[in-house]
Protein backbone atom coordinates (compact mmCIF):
# COMPACT_ATOMS: atom_id res chain seq x y z
CA UNK A 1 0.00 0.00 0.00
CA UNK A 2 1.41 3.51 -0.87
CA UNK A 3 0.91 6.13 2.06
CA UNK A 4 1.05 10.02 1.75
CA UNK A 5 1.67 11.95 4.64
CA UNK A 6 1.39 15.49 4.66
CA UNK A 7 2.86 18.04 6.68
CA UNK A 8 0.17 21.42 6.19
CA UNK A 9 2.24 24.78 6.36
CA UNK A 10 1.06 28.39 4.25
CA UNK A 11 4.67 28.95 3.41
CA UNK A 12 5.97 25.26 2.89
CA UNK A 13 3.88 22.33 2.64
CA UNK A 14 5.64 19.07 3.32
CA UNK A 15 5.09 15.71 1.55
CA UNK A 16 6.37 12.49 1.62
CA UNK A 17 5.61 8.91 0.29
CA UNK A 18 5.98 6.00 1.31
CA UNK A 19 5.33 1.78 0.48
CA UNK A 20 4.11 -0.48 3.15
CA UNK A 21 4.03 -4.51 2.62
CA UNK A 22 4.12 -6.26 5.88
CA UNK A 23 6.26 -4.61 8.38
CA UNK A 24 8.62 -3.46 5.77
CA UNK A 25 8.53 0.36 4.65
CA UNK A 26 9.93 2.06 1.66
CA UNK A 27 10.93 5.27 0.14
CA UNK A 28 9.18 6.32 -2.09
CA UNK A 29 9.16 10.45 -2.61
CA UNK A 30 9.66 13.36 -0.24
CA UNK A 31 9.75 17.13 -1.02
CA UNK A 32 8.00 20.41 0.14
CA UNK A 33 5.10 22.58 -1.85
CA UNK A 34 6.04 25.97 -1.52
CA UNK A 35 3.76 29.21 -2.01
CA UNK A 36 5.67 31.91 -1.23
CA UNK A 37 6.13 33.73 1.99
CA UNK A 38 3.98 37.29 0.84
CA UNK A 39 0.93 36.94 -1.00
CA UNK A 40 -2.82 36.90 -0.77
CA UNK A 41 -3.89 33.89 1.04
CA UNK A 42 -6.39 32.27 -1.84
CA UNK A 43 -3.70 32.12 -4.27
CA UNK A 44 -1.14 30.23 -2.01
CA UNK A 45 -4.36 27.81 -0.97
CA UNK A 46 -4.85 27.11 -4.49
CA UNK A 47 -0.97 26.28 -4.93
CA UNK A 48 -1.21 23.70 -1.73
CA UNK A 49 -4.23 22.54 -3.45
CA UNK A 50 -3.07 22.58 -6.55
CA UNK A 51 0.50 20.65 -5.28
CA UNK A 52 -1.30 18.47 -3.29
CA UNK A 53 -3.26 16.75 -6.50
CA UNK A 54 -0.34 17.00 -8.61
CA UNK A 55 1.10 14.45 -5.94
CA UNK A 56 -1.71 12.16 -5.91
CA UNK A 57 -1.63 12.10 -9.73
CA UNK A 58 1.65 10.82 -9.66
CA UNK A 59 2.25 8.58 -7.06
CA UNK A 60 -1.29 7.16 -6.57
CA UNK A 61 -1.19 6.68 -2.85
CA UNK A 62 -4.01 4.14 -1.51
CA UNK A 63 -4.45 6.44 1.44
CA UNK A 64 -3.15 9.51 3.33
CA UNK A 65 -2.42 10.91 6.63
CA UNK A 66 -1.63 14.35 7.78
CA UNK A 67 -0.77 16.06 11.17
CA UNK A 68 -3.21 17.97 12.97
CA UNK A 69 -3.13 21.42 13.90
CA UNK A 70 -1.95 21.95 17.33
CA UNK A 71 -3.29 25.69 19.15
CA UNK A 72 -1.02 28.28 18.84
CA UNK A 73 -0.23 31.04 20.92
CA UNK A 74 -0.92 33.32 18.46
CA UNK A 75 -4.47 32.79 17.09
CA UNK A 76 -4.13 34.36 13.69
CA UNK A 77 -1.28 32.01 12.56
CA UNK A 78 -3.93 28.65 14.11
CA UNK A 79 -6.30 30.43 11.69
CA UNK A 80 -3.92 29.97 8.98
CA UNK A 81 -2.60 27.12 9.40
CA UNK A 82 -5.58 25.48 9.40
CA UNK A 83 -6.94 26.70 6.40
CA UNK A 84 -3.66 25.23 4.84
CA UNK A 85 -4.66 21.89 6.46
CA UNK A 86 -7.65 22.42 4.58
CA UNK A 87 -6.80 23.08 1.44
CA UNK A 88 -4.62 20.18 1.81
CA UNK A 89 -7.11 17.88 2.99
CA UNK A 90 -9.53 18.68 0.07
CA UNK A 91 -7.23 17.33 -2.06
CA UNK A 92 -7.04 14.26 -0.65
CA UNK A 93 -10.60 13.96 0.20
CA UNK A 94 -11.08 15.18 -3.40
CA UNK A 95 -9.14 12.13 -4.98
CA UNK A 96 -11.55 9.65 -2.74
CA UNK A 97 -8.46 8.96 -0.23
CA UNK A 98 -9.25 7.93 3.15
CA UNK A 99 -7.65 10.39 5.76
CA UNK A 100 -6.15 9.87 8.94
CA UNK A 101 -4.99 13.02 11.18
CA UNK A 102 -2.06 12.04 13.84
CA UNK A 103 -0.83 14.97 16.51
CA UNK A 104 2.38 15.83 16.66
CA UNK A 105 2.98 13.86 19.44
CA UNK A 106 1.98 10.90 18.42
CA UNK A 107 3.58 11.02 14.72
CA UNK A 108 7.19 11.74 17.40
CA UNK A 109 6.17 8.64 19.75
CA UNK A 110 5.85 6.42 16.35
CA UNK A 111 9.05 7.71 14.98
CA UNK A 112 11.62 8.46 17.44
CA UNK A 113 9.79 6.52 20.59
CA UNK A 114 8.77 9.84 22.45
CA UNK A 115 6.11 12.55 21.99
CA UNK A 116 8.96 15.40 23.29
CA UNK A 117 11.41 14.49 20.24
CA UNK A 118 13.06 17.16 18.86
CA UNK A 119 13.13 17.59 14.79
CA UNK A 120 16.58 16.25 14.36
CA UNK A 121 15.48 13.67 16.08
CA UNK A 122 12.49 13.09 13.51
CA UNK A 123 14.94 13.84 10.91
CA UNK A 124 17.47 10.97 12.07
CA UNK A 125 15.03 8.46 12.86
CA UNK A 126 13.06 8.65 9.54
CA UNK A 127 16.21 8.96 7.73
CA UNK A 128 17.00 5.33 9.17
CA UNK A 129 13.77 3.68 9.16
CA UNK A 130 13.44 4.25 5.46
CA UNK A 131 17.40 3.84 4.83
CA UNK A 132 17.62 7.01 3.34
CA UNK A 133 21.66 8.16 2.16
CA UNK A 134 20.91 11.70 3.85
CA UNK A 135 18.80 13.63 6.41
CA UNK A 136 15.46 14.95 4.32
CA UNK A 137 14.53 18.60 4.97
CA UNK A 138 12.24 19.21 7.82
CA UNK A 139 9.32 19.61 6.38
CA UNK A 140 9.59 16.58 4.32
CA UNK A 141 10.43 14.63 7.52
CA UNK A 142 7.99 15.24 9.24
CA UNK A 143 5.30 14.58 6.63
CA UNK A 144 7.61 11.13 6.31
CA UNK A 145 7.00 10.74 10.19
CA UNK A 146 3.48 11.35 9.42
CA UNK A 147 3.01 8.47 7.04
CA UNK A 148 5.27 6.44 8.90
CA UNK A 149 2.88 6.68 11.70
CA UNK A 150 -0.14 5.93 9.72
CA UNK A 151 1.77 2.75 8.40
CA UNK A 152 2.59 1.62 12.03
CA UNK A 153 -1.22 2.50 13.07
CA UNK A 154 -3.34 1.08 10.09
CA UNK A 155 -2.73 -2.45 10.96
CA UNK A 156 -4.33 -2.09 14.24
CA UNK A 157 -6.97 0.76 12.77
CA UNK A 158 -8.39 -2.23 10.69
CA UNK A 159 -8.50 -4.96 13.33
CA UNK A 160 -10.75 -2.36 15.24
CA UNK A 161 -12.62 -1.70 12.59
CA UNK A 162 -13.20 -5.53 11.70
CA UNK A 163 -14.15 -5.61 15.94
CA UNK A 164 -16.61 -3.29 15.99
CA UNK A 165 -18.09 -4.17 12.88
CA UNK A 166 -18.49 -8.28 13.50
CA UNK A 167 -20.12 -7.12 17.24
CA UNK A 168 -21.95 -4.92 19.17
CA UNK A 169 -20.82 -5.46 22.71
CA UNK A 170 -17.94 -3.27 22.62
CA UNK A 171 -17.79 -0.52 24.60
CA UNK A 172 -15.30 2.64 26.40
CA UNK A 173 -14.90 2.24 30.76
CA UNK A 174 -12.25 4.61 31.91
CA UNK A 175 -11.03 5.23 28.96
CA UNK A 176 -10.45 1.81 27.67
CA UNK A 177 -12.20 -0.39 24.78
CA UNK A 178 -13.92 -3.51 26.55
Amino acid sequence: MIILGIDPGLRTTGFGVIEKHGTTLRYIASGTIKTGLEGALPPRLKVILKGVSEIIAAYQPGCAAIEKVFVNVNPQSTLLLGQARGAAITALVGADLEVAEYTAVQVKQAVVGTGRAAKAQVQDMVARLLKLPGLPGSDAADALGVAICHAHSIDTLALLGALTASTTTLRMKRSRLV
